[in-house]
């Protein structure tokens, strides 16, 4: 079993394409490309934490199917800015406002909002986020897992830790 990470991919939101700049034509093939990434990394046995902002103005049977056709078989939603009714009303594993989570004996704080401090902050944990699409420099130990940053696919532990490694200033 793999644990991923993603953000941010407004399902169903035409305007995000120009806001961030994807390289779509229109949501429908934005849609498409993104549920594509995220199969071919995420396998069935995997757990996926979404950090928010799953789909806006996507209708509820669209969004379903969306989700149905995802891989993993838990992913969670720590709540982002658009992410109401429609979207809280899908199966997922859990749903929060913010996540601790113990990855092979790292502490993980998982929000939707990029932190400048938290729970362990000088002593090995890290902070994964979204909603910046990429636009905020990463801190030392955190990390925009959005789907803007990482080719519009989920992310994983091992990949996160190599980013923020090559990013940190030698000792």
């Amino acid at each position: 079993m793999t644990l991923w990470f993603t953000a941010d991919h407004h399902f169903g939101h035409a305007n995000i394409i120009r806001f961030c700049h994807r390289p779509f034509a229109d949501v429908a093939e934005m849609d498409e490309a993104m549920i594509e990434r995220w199969n071919a990394v995420v396998e069935d046995r995997d757990e996926v934490w979404h950090l928010g902002d799953f789909a806006y103005r996507c209708g509820p049977n669209r969004q379903a199917e969306i989700f149905g056709r995802l891989h993993g078989r838990a992913i969670h939603l720590v709540r982002g800015n658009h992410d109401r009714g429609r979207t809280l009303a899908l199966p997922w594993a859990s749903v929060q406002h913010y996540a601790e989570i113990d990855a092979n004996g790292r502490l993980l704080v998982l929000f939707h909002y990029a932190l400048r401090g938290w729970r362990g902050s000088r002593r090995g944990s890290l902070a994964l986020h979204g909603h910046s699409h990429g636009a905020l420099p990463n801190l030392p130990a955190t990390c925009d897992v959005g789907v803007d940053v990482w080719n519009f696919r989920p992310v994983s532990l091992p990949e996160i830790l190599r980013k923020i490694e090559s990013a940190s200033p030698p000792s």
